[in-house]
């Protein structure tokens, strides 16, 4: 039987087809307990401009690399790429829905269906307790209304617009990156944006991240976007949700008086649509809600939820009672 000499190409393709097969695409959210390298490829360590995790950082999961995976593929904003494994003993990931390989092989044979505008069934609205982001978020300087909160010349009086994200079940929160109208706001627009999403009192960074990266993905144009988005935001904070968080500032509430509250107001339904983010498990960070894909902003919180799918966990990253920080440094 003839023998054939075996090139390192050869060997390079059967190590690539092995280790696409072996990787899972994932869902959820990873964050950093340790700065830990970001490496582009974990098996060569190759790291394009020496990216690190930061400690008490969210970073969202695209993949892990096998079923019982030691790595984890997040996105890590400002690096260039974007994408970058890390290990999972750098963080705590709260995975939710993984895609199967069937689901995947549709995406790719449709040419990636999961950033196709227009075809969302549902959204993800993400509100910020601005003090709890910018106190454990370690953002170096480069993000001004947390310099300002810290130093005492921008208040914390209500909650923030962090995104209201389109989404699509068979992707998970990986729908996303469309294409589409480019980012551009009218300045009545940015006026009435900014004490909802401070970021626009002092740059456009964060509201043209969030367009390319969510915007896109659905039908509205950018200022009608936004300002729905920040109608959904107006109604959270003028809930029962609102009024116990703002109610607690400098204080603590437990997670099932929290939850118990909401239901008595509202319902399971809407109880059962948020999820309290912390950090340190310790420190409210953002509250997200589930929401149907025809968004009423004109009512209250249960209007506001409908009868949208119920949201993965109540608590990530929690313990049993959340502290609601003030703004400015401790």
């Amino acid at each position: 039987m003839p023998r054939y000499p075996v090139t390192a190409a050869a060997l390079l393709l059967v190590f690539t087809a092995f280790g696409c097969s072996a990787s899972e695409s994932a869902s959820g959210s990873f964050t950093a307990t340790k700065s830990c390298e970001a490496f582009t490829s974990f098996a060569k360590q190759n790291n394009p401009g020496a990216q690190k995790i930061v400690p008490g950082t969210e970073y969202t999961v695209r993949e892990i690399n096998k079923v019982d995976y030691d790595w984890i593929r997040v996105e890590v904003p400002g690096a260039q790429p974007s994408l970058r494994w890390v290990r999972k003993d750098c963080g705590t990931p709260e995975l939710g829905e993984r895609l199967s390989k069937a689901q995947r092989g549709r995406d790719n044979a449709g040419g990636g269906t999961c950033n196709v505008a227009n075809t969302e069934d549902s959204y993800l609205l993400a509100v910020t307790w601005q003090p709890g982001f910018c106190e454990h978020a370690k953002y170096n300087g480069k993000k001004p209304e947390c310099d300002a909160m810290n130093g005492g010349t921008l208040q914390a009086k209500n909650l923030n617009l962090h995104g209201l994200w389109p989404n699509k079940k068979e992707c998970g929160t990986n729908y996303g990156s469309c294409k589409g109208e480019q980012f551009s706001l009218k300045q009545d627009t940015i006026d009435k944006l900014a004490p909802w999403m401070p970021n626009f009192y002092y740059e456009r960074t964060f509201g043209a991240y969030e367009w390319n990266k969510h915007g896109k993905c659905q039908s509205l144009p950018p200022d009608e976007y936004f300002l729905k988005a920040v109608s959904a935001v107006r109604v959270v904070n003028d809930s029962e949700v609102g009024k116990i968080v703002l109610g607690s500032v400098g204080k603590s509430f437990r997670v099932n008086d929290f939850f118990d509250r909401v239901k008595t107001r509202y319902g399971a339904q809407v109880a059962g649509s948020i999820t309290l983010v912390c950090a340190q498990r310790k420190y409210l960070q953002e509250i997200r809600l589930s929401l149907p894909l025809e968004l009423n902003t004109d009512g209250d919180l249960a209007q506001l939820v409908g009868k949208a799918a119920p949201a993965p966990t109540r608590a990530s990253g929690c313990g049993d009672e959340v502290y609601v920080e003030d703004a400015g440094r401790n």
